[in-house]
């Protein structure tokens, strides 16, 4: 019985990461984020942070405006209003810069 726990919750966290990354990366494509590879990390949120300052260091190169980064940070992220919590984490994504 344990077994077929442990396999099944294997299982379940295999496909939630899967669709996760599908996820992500169909939201980029819809976003106009063409032209090179995106991508994502989680970032801890410090003091004095806000969405604004998160949107304004990691929209660079996406072609996205603060608004547009915004509403897929609070998508990417579930979060219901613009308070974010010093200590917490964000998933954001981002375009490397090209040399």
């Amino acid at each position: 019985m344990k077994k077929r726990i442990l396999i099944t919750v294997t299982a379940a966290a295999l496909v939630f990461g899967f669709c996760s990354h599908s996820w992500m990366s169909t939201i980029a494509k819809e976003n106009g984020a063409s032209g090179g590879d995106v991508y994502y990390t989680s970032i801890e949120i410090r003091e004095g942070d806000s969405l604004w300052s998160v949107a304004n260091t990691y929209a660079s190169g996406l072609g996205l405006s603060t608004d547009e980064y915004i509403a897929n940070l609070k998508e990417m992220n579930r979060l219901e209003d613009d308070t974010i919590h010093a200590g917490h984490y964000l998933t954001v994504m981002y375009r490397a810069d090209e040399s």
